[in-house]
């Protein structure tokens, strides 16, 4: 990664205001994500008290998102984390090296975080036409319609910031309509004595039970991510300093709420019994929205829905793809990556070669189970990404107080606290083979800095190579 000097290109263009960026965020945060997590999330637990995960996931994830708020609007250039680790660990010593380690981290867990859509959508469609997966695992012929959709995807989003927007307003529709779906037909129909059906003492406290909790919050949060995924795009924003605090958290309320509904929607007419493990019940827990819909109004109906569950899949990839393509541009702008990655297209003014760099991955990714996908992305986060904006916000507020903060975290610094041990407990109750892959993950990541660096001259070896040089 040899560092280049930042292409001249025409800038991105400000069109993004409150609702289209509440909009992508929600549309990236519901996806397909309820519709093939909730069967994970209950067996978590073996029960109705899996529900116990959500919380445990909002507890995390609201004081989460004012942080989010608070640096999206202090710092609204793309590329949103890459900036503020940069800035708030020093962006001429160890924020170099925090920056390039999110970086890192990113090649893994942003297209494992677009797969996962992809395999819902082959896991959605073995309903209509069966064979898309076997064992969890996609088939030959569910891999070519990933494939397909995640270059349908590259090529939706190959436009102008002007026409996104239109478009997320557009998928965003169809998910409130599928989302609608659900909890209308979950309400006409509930049966409370399925959906709080609990095991033999569901609450006994015990190692298993911290590891399950830690389970079900695991997939809560995954269910949750993409409520800061307008901060990816801030050289897009119109008025960052008020759009992106309220597309955050209005974003991640809303979807919270929507997400209870789905669940215990689903659970109200279809006993967590008949599904749990997920693992040994594929023919309901893989589609379980489908069997809900045919439940209720028939097969044919389910079908429809089906079909509405791959378009909110797509509206989910779509919001993803748009704002991660904007991180290694950021990266490049900054020397800090191949300089390609910073160019923009000449007449769209958007990044295409990252664009299309991080869609291709996603394809990539696509073909590792779901399971995993979820664990490594969630873990590979953690200690970069989620921990480290906890303690760049806190260095920023010691080091730059007067900086222009239009937007301030609330009962500053309860949430950081909060933020920061929540997520460091969903850490520690990661399975230990994917903890020890985060490890050493990271620990690559950190000798491939400081041998990009001393290549480079980058911090700490700016004076010896101009010493070497003389």
């Amino acid at each position: 990664m040899i560092a280049d000097p930042p292409p001249s290109d025409a800038p991105l263009e400000r069109r993004l205001t409150v609702f289209p960026a509440t909009a992508l965020n929600m549309a990236n945060m519901i996806g397909v994500g309820p519709f093939i997590t909730i069967p994970l999330l209950m067996s978590a637990l073996g029960g109705p008290q899996s529900l116990l995960g959500w919380l445990v996931a909002l507890v995390i994830t609201v004081p989460d998102a004012l942080i989010w708020s608070e640096l999206g609007a202090a710092m609204s250039g793309s590329g949103g984390t890459y900036r503020w680790l940069r800035e708030g660990f020093g962006p001429r010593t160890w924020g170099r090296l925090m920056a390039f380690l999110f970086l890192w981290q990113f090649l893994v867990s942003g297209p494992m975080e677009i797969a996962s859509g992809y395999i819902g959508v082959a896991n959605y469609l073995d309903y209509l036409w069966p064979g898309m997966t076997r064992a969890g695992a996609l088939t030959a012929k569910g891999g070519a319609v990933v494939v397909v959709l995640g270059l349908l995807n590259v090529a939706l989003l190959y436009r102008r910031i002007s026409g996104i927007a239109r478009l997320t307003i557009t998928l965003w529709v169809g998910v409130m309509l599928t989302v609608g779906i659900v909890l209308l037909g979950g309400a006409l129909n509930f049966d409370a004595r399925k959906a709080f059906d609990f095991p033999d003492n569901p609450w006994a406290f015990s190692t298993g039970f911290l590891l399950g909790l830690g389970a079900a919050a695991r997939v809560g949060i995954y269910d949750f991510l993409g409520y800061y995924d307008v901060c990816y795009l801030g050289d897009e924003v119109r008025d960052p300093g008020r759009t992106i605090p309220r597309a955050v958290i209005t974003s991640l309320l809303l979807v919270a709420a929507m997400y209870v509904g789905i669940n215990l929607s689903l659970n109200g007419v279809i006993s967590w019994r008949e599904f749990v493990p997920a693992d040994q019940h594929p023919e309901i827990a893989n589609f379980i929205g489908s069997i809900f819909v045919e439940r209720l109004y028939g097969r044919t109906a389910a079908g429809v829905f089906t079909l509405l569950v791959v378009w909110t899949a797509l509206g989910s990839v779509f919001a993803l793809l748009l704002g991660y393509s904007r991180i290694p541009y950021a990266a490049a702008r900054d020397g800090t990556f191949f300089r390609v990655f910073g160019r923009v297209h000449p007449t769209g003014h958007f990044p295409h070669v990252s664009l299309v760099a991080i869609g291709l991955l996603a394809i990539a990714a696509s073909f590792i189970t779901l399971p995993i996908v979820i664990d490594t992305l969630i873990a590979a986060r953690i200690l970069i990404q989620f921990v480290g904006q906890v303690i760049a916000l806190w260095l920023l507020r010691r080091n730059a107080p007067a900086m222009p903060r239009p937007y301030r975290v609330w009962l500053y610094p309860l949430p950081l606290i909060a933020a920061g041990v929540g997520w460091l407990l969903v850490f520690a109750t990661t399975p230990p083979k994917v903890i020890l892959f985060s490890m050493a993950a990271l620990g690559v990541g950190v000798g491939a800095y400081f041998a990009w660096a001393r290549l480079v001259g980058n911090w700490p070896f700016e004076g010896r190579r101009e010493s070497g040089r003389g």
